[in-house]
């Protein structure tokens, strides 16, 4: 060995007293800070899980306490789903999945075999239907659920989470009958002759009341949304509307080290919230620092708040939920207190309701709050300049586009979808793009996200060339936006989102070189390893590795 090389050796063994695992022999893949992709040969991680540095030749010539042969895979940093609902995908993994209903026939024979599979159950809840997919995409009734259950109380909610369908067992324990009044931002949708349908929008899905989960079932299902997280690739999420119980389920995992998932929680309205944020805590698994608040519904039920009437339902704008002073006053109480605003918005009215709310925010706080727009689905194109001035970041799910084009297209006219899933358009407008799933009203599977933010069409590959194919992002953007983009919408950006000195070890081992391939092949991908903080936390099993 020369003595220059002798001198760099004792150079990195004097700046890496703590360096003990050697990630080698991988395709290392990232965005850098200036938005360009990095490509890196190694790891060197140190005892407290973070990186100490990133290799882009061989190994230096140093023994270390373990190493990581990734066999020649692509490495990427955990990706993080800015939008999620962590124990809304872990509760629907233990109670009755609708999601991919191909029809009410097909609704109706998943919910006669699990009241037989149940039949001590008191109540029948579930989730996923969406009736878009079917062929009548008719909405379902009370009366197509009484017949295949009539002795129990059977709630069904929507793939959005903003409609609930309940059976005529579940409108008597509520006791909603002809002479119920809509609740504010809600509808109950009603027959000709008054009486309810059984289909309950938005807040008029909370007159129903469930009993809820057991201590043992919560717990069961963090578990199984950590689980189907991680074995995405998925290492960080934002938690979108986490209540009391959430916050203490979460809180109690930590300190049982049972937290790999890291999570960064909106508490569900101030009423959920603390006096202010807190620190991050448990080696920076969980933090509450936002507040999560919803002005307007979704498009699938007509809840969105449009400025013109629906294409397909001129009689409605959809449902406005705050009105201008509620919105500000809750917004600048929470802004007050120190929190993080991020607000649900998908139809262009509210869009630009909240948008005027965060320009006065940004008067009296400054443009450093990262107020954020969740969804930003719908928006007037002449409002998406606005966001940048004002420091608003726009918190979208390129998912969404791939499953809502036609409905869109239906619920628009084809003469407003300008402002649709604009995602290029918002870049260029200098705004700040964080990118997510809303699990689990899609999968938390962040490839097909890439895969759609890239090419605009779904996993078939339709439509050919892509939906509105000026909005098709390059794969650098895309990956930003679920790496650098979602840490940075977090106020996390110094921990998570990129592999760089000083941040934790969070990394996925995936099947292939996801910046080289196509569309189709990058939303199959498949994480082959999931690390947390430089310790392994999820393996796929030998047998299910595949490279197609």
């Amino acid at each position: 060995m020369n003595r220059a090389l002798i001198a760099l050796a004792a150079a990195f063994f004097s700046t890496t007293a703590y360096a003990d695992t050697l990630v080698t022999n991988v395709q290392g893949v990232q965005v850098g800070a200036d938005g360009q992709l990095e490509r890196f040969s190694g790891l060197v991680i140190g005892r407290d899980g973070k990186v100490r540095t990133v290799l882009t030749g061989p190994p230096p010539p140093m023994a270390f306490e373990s190493t990581i042969d990734g066999k020649g895979h692509t490495l990427l940093p955990g990706l993080i789903d800015a939008h999620g609902h962590v124990m809304g995908l872990g509760t629907a993994a233990i109670q009755l999945d609708l999601v991919g209903t191909t029809s009410l026939q097909d609704l109706q024979a998943r919910l006669r075999g699990h009241a037989a599979a149940n039949p001590k159950d008191p109540w029948i809840i579930g989730r996923g239907w969406n009736q878009e997919l079917w062929p009548d995409k008719r909405f379902p009734i009370a009366a197509d659920l009484d017949a295949m259950v009539a002795d129990r109380p059977v709630v069904l909610e929507r793939v959005d989470g903003h409609a609930v369908i309940v059976n005529s067992a579940a409108l008597r324990a509520a006791g909603i009958t002809s002479a119920t009044a809509d609740p504010t931002g809600g509808k109950i949708e009603r027959g000709a002759d008054g009486a309810p349908t059984g289909l309950l929008v938005d807040a008029a899905a909370s007159l129903v009341k469930t009993p809820p989960l057991t201590a043992e079932q919560r717990r069961q299902a963090l578990a199984k949304a950590q689980e189907a997280l991680l074995s995405v690739g998925v290492t960080a999420a934002a938690d979108m509307g986490t209540s009391r119980d959430d916050w203490a389920l979460f809180f109690a995992a930590g300190g049982a080290k049972t937290l790999n998932l890291r999570i960064m929680a909106y508490a569900f309205g101030l009423e959920n919230s603390p006096s202010a944020p807190t620190p991050w805590l448990f080696s920076d698994r969980l933090q509450m620092g936002g507040v999560k608040l919803y002005d307007d519904g979704a498009l699938g039920s007509r809840g969105a708040w449009l400025k013109q009437p629906y294409a397909d339902k001129p009689d409605t704008r959809g449902l406005q939920f705050l009105t201008d002073k509620q919105i500000s006053d809750q917004a600048n109480e929470a802004a007050r207190r120190g929190f993080q605003l991020a607000i649900h918005a998908i139809g262009d009215a509210a869009n630009a309701q909240v948008i005027t709310t965060y320009e006065r925010l940004a008067k009296t706080y400054g443009r450093d709050g990262r107020w954020r727009i969740e969804h930003f689905q719908i928006a007037d194109p002449r409002d998406i300049g606005r966001l940048a001035p004002a420091g608003i970041i726009a918190s979208m799910q390129p998912t969404h586009q791939t499953s809502d084009r036609t409905m869109a297209e239906a619920r628009l006219g084809p003469n407003r979808l300008a402002g649709a899933y604009a995602w290029q358009t918002v870049l260029k407008s200098g705004a700040k793009l964080a990118f997510g799933s809303d699990f689990p009203v899609e999968s938390p599977n962040p490839f097909p996200g890439l895969a759609a933010a890239i090419s605009r069409e779904d996993m078939n590959g339709q439509p050919p060339g892509g939906w509105i194919p000026a909005e098709k992002l390059t794969f650098a953007q895309a990956l930003h936006a679920f790496t650098r983009g979602a840490a940075y919408a977090g106020f996390a950006e110094s921990k998570i989102g990129a592999l760089e000195p000083g941040r934790w070890a969070d990394f996925i081992i995936v099947n292939r070189d996801v910046s080289t391939v196509d569309a189709q092949a990058l939303a199959r991908t498949q994480v082959l390893q999931t690390w947390v903080a430089g310790k392994k936390v999820w393996e796929r099993p030998a047998s299910g590795e595949r490279g197609d």
